[in-house]
């Protein structure tokens, strides 16, 4: 019977360390290996900006930009714009702090501006590629959302311009 009893402590030994409670809180990050031979796209640059507070849960807790940021996002643009036409926005990753639009309308990072016919509000954006079909949907930052007053649970369409 003392083979039995010690089963469980044989079973965590052989688990490895047990975490603490602080330790099982915290994120685990894991790598990716690409399995396919196509071509792997470059991963974006990190946002600037701060992060939201942990406990983050409102649209004010998660948007960080400050004022002058907004001020230099509604700013409009210099002009040398290239119109790349409309797409369907859903609202991005809330804790990616800054003003950023991920869309299949480029392929190559670059700054660009959004406006949201709705409201004729645009922001400044950083416009990062994401896969998919150039009539496929985008996604936007909270900031950038929030700034060109488009429901955050809404697919308002807007119109995307590179340059400026």
């Amino acid at each position: 019977m003392k083979a039995y009893s010690l089963l469980p402590v044989l079973l965590l030994a052989a688990c490895g360390q047990v975490m603490s409670p602080a330790q099982q809180e915290e994120p685990v990050a894991t790598a990716t290996a690409a399995t396919s031979t196509e071509a792997a796209r470059p991963e974006a640059r990190p946002a600037s900006g701060i992060a939201p507070p942990v406990g983050a849960r409102t649209e004010e807790e998660f948007d960080t930009t400050s004022a002058e940021e907004r001020a230099a996002a509604a700013a409009p643009s210099a002009g040398g714009e290239s119109r790349l036409g409309t797409t369907v926005v859903s609202l991005g990753d809330p804790s990616k702090p800054g003003f950023w639009l991920e869309t299949p309308l480029v392929s190559a990072e670059r700054q660009g501006r959004v406006v949201f016919p709705a409201t004729g509000k645009s922001a400044q954006v950083t416009l990062t590629p994401i896969d998919g079909p150039a009539t496929g949907g985008s996604r936007i930052s909270l900031a950038a959302m929030r700034l060109i007053e488009a429901p955050l649970t809404d697919l308002p369409t807007v119109e995307v311009y590179a340059g400026g």
